[in-house]
């Protein structure tokens, strides 16, 4: 503890609302400031001056250290310790470490995978936090570039070592896995607690239009290599991929700025109901901040920084880990990679679900998918492009189908909906005519 002496009525003039102010916060932060009217007479003014001014300075400093370090033990105990998910985040380091000391690939890939589910799920949390203090536009274009940024950076990196089939391998799991288990447990989650859910169906059918739209420029490339019938070109799939990736990002970016535009107008005739309606009134009131804007810039980049560490070991690690288990690295790249980015995306949606807030769920699962079938595949040939690798669009005829079935079922899936809550809100005389004349 320090005591400063300090005589408010000589230094500042008594009353001094502004330094009265700040003796405050140096007493409530521990630093006690007394007032001492000095009796030495013998003292000249100058000494006591510089002996207050000595003993102001001293407690300053000791109640700026008492409250940084205030601050930075909130910060990392809201973001690190608040969660018990956050336990796993140990095992990124040690997977560097026995990559170092062992070279054992299957343990470190296996300890990359559990150390980068924990950053993932902090990636997207501190990406909310800071669209809390950006607004409705900006916050969303934020959740829109880091929605999906565990499997962009895993796929940069992939791509720099040249390892094109580990990229398309792994982001056609990131889209089966939202598409089919992210959605599919989520619908079920929501099930069990609430008999009716209500989603917005016309942002559910964009994503599914925009779905759709994606499939086109995944499954020309495939259709083409199987044809064989442009012999003129030596890959003509990979020119009609790169030109359909340019479409297809100026397809995403328009369909963005149409998202947020007209984000109040889709949103408002939920509103209405949910103020109409029985439910508990805090149960939608609008969640607060948890850290500042600049914790969450800063926490932004510790983990983007941690991800993209903690990707290199775990995309070289692929190929051994295949060797090691023996086991396909489609199997490793399809199913157990996008584990690690996926793991956020199916807790959220599994407890927005649960609390009838279907339409966040379905914009986590199909908002994601659309995301990485329109911006991150197309921004891995372009960028492929750039750096001199062939990458193209052609995952090859049974994963193009495969995930084009994927696609045609979740479409049929989210208009089954639509004409299911319909129905639920006709009048029963008129919903048995309805289906009669069916």
């Amino acid at each position: 503890m320090v005591n400063t002496v300090f005589n408010t009525s000589v230094y500042v003039g008594e009353g001094d609302p502004s330094f009265l102010w700040l003796i405050s916060e140096m007493e409530s932060g521990g630093v006690h400031v007394v007032d001492d009217d000095i009796d030495d007479r013998e003292a000249t003014e100058a000494e006591a001056e510089q002996r207050r001014v000595r003993a102001f300075s001293v407690g300053l400093e000791e109640w700026d250290k008492k409250h940084i370090g205030s601050v930075i033990y909130k910060s990392i105990n809201t973001v690190v310790l608040s969660k018990k998910f956050n336990v796993l985040i140990p095992f990124g380091p040690l997977a560097i470490l026995v990559q170092k000391k062992t070279n054992r690939d299957g343990w470190v890939f296996i300890l990359g995978l559990l150390g980068i589910m924990p950053l993932a799920e902090r990636l997207g949390y501190t990406t909310e936090q800071l669209a809390f203090y950006t607004g409705p536009t900006v916050g969303g274009l934020l959740n829109a570039t880091f929605g999906n940024a565990t499997e962009l950076i895993i796929s940069i990196y992939a791509l720099r070592t040249g390892r094109i089939r580990v990229v398309q391998l792994s982001l056609l799991g990131s889209l089966l896995s939202n598409l089919l288990f992210v959605l599919g447990i989520a619908l079920f989650s929501g099930g069990i607690v609430r008999k009716v859910q209500v989603f917005n169906k016309e942002t559910a059918a964009v994503n599914s239009g925009l779905l759709l739209m994606a499939m086109m420029g995944l499954v020309f490339p495939a259709s083409l290599h199987s044809t064989g019938t442009e012999v003129h070109f030596r890959t003509p799939e990979l020119a009609l991929s790169r030109v359909s990736s340019c479409v297809l990002i100026l397809a995403y970016l328009v369909s963005i700025f149409f998202q947020l535009k007209n984000l109040n107008d889709m949103g408002g005739s939920r509103n209405a109901e949910i103020s109409d309606g029985d439910e508990d009134e805090g149960e939608y009131e609008e969640a607060a901040p948890e850290i500042s804007k600049w914790e969450s810039v800063i926490w932004l980049a510790i983990t983007a920084a941690a991800i993209s560490i903690l990707s290199e070991y775990l995309v070289d690690a692929i190929e051994g880990t295949s060797l090691a288990w023996g086991v396909p690295v489609a199997f490793i790249s399809v199913i157990l990679l996008p584990i690690g980015g996926n793991t956020a995306a199916v807790t959220t949606s599994v407890m927005f679900a649960m609390k009838d807030k279907l339409d966040v769920s379905l914009g986590v699962a199909i908002g994601s998918s659309t995301q990485i079938s329109m911006f991150i595949i197309p921004f891995c040939v372009i960028t492929g492009w750039i750096f001199g690798h062939s990458v193209d669009m052609n995952f090859q005829l049974f994963e193009t189908a495969t995930l084009f079935m994927a696609v045609l079922f979740v479409a049929f899936i989210t208009q089954w909906l639509q004409a299911t809550l319909y129905m639920e809100t006709l009048p029963p005389d008129t919903a048995d005519a309805t289906v009669t004349s069916s």
